[in-house]
């Protein structure tokens, strides 16, 4: 499935629904052009619904660097939305996690927008550590076992 990308604005965020896969070629492009036209009309504050999304490879998540820095260039943020483990991982494993705001909610995506609003991120890095502990105890287990 090609990348399918619907476009909802909330509280002057926008808000890009992706469904498909974000892989080099033709989903990578459609989102290049989107985020060209939406930072070309002044709309800087985006949020990337990934919920939908079935495969990220590096190509896709580099282009997602690539979205980012456009936009904070610009003076605006890319926020990510819904990943899912696999897609965190990806991102712990290209150690890219502080390179995105990650959120698993969507009211907290839109709040962090607003500086006055509290808002509890999803915290990459505390991801990555428990990560580590788990493939650690995983290890230690799997040597006991011999």
């Amino acid at each position: 499935m090609e990348l399918e990308i619907h476009q909802r604005d909330i509280q002057g965020i926008v808000i890009l629904d992706l469904k498909g896969r974000l892989v080099l070629g033709g989903s990578e492009a459609l989102l290049r052009e989107t985020i060209t036209r939406l930072a070309n009309a002044g709309d800087l504050r985006v949020i990337l619904n990934c919920a939908n999304v079935n495969e990220i490879d590096e190509d896709g998540l580099g282009f997602l660097v690539v979205c980012s820095t456009r936009l904070r260039k610009a003076g605006g943020d890319l926020k990510l939305l819904n990943l899912s483990r696999a897609h965190l991982d990806l991102i712990v494993l290209a150690r890219l996690q502080e390179a995105f705001d990650v959120f698993t909610d969507e009211v907290s995506a839109i709040n962090s927008f607003f500086p006055e609003r509290a808002v509890p991120s999803f915290d990459l890095l505390e991801y990555a550590r428990r990560q580590k502990i788990e493939y650690a105890a995983t290890q230690k287990t799997c040597t006991a076992d011999r």
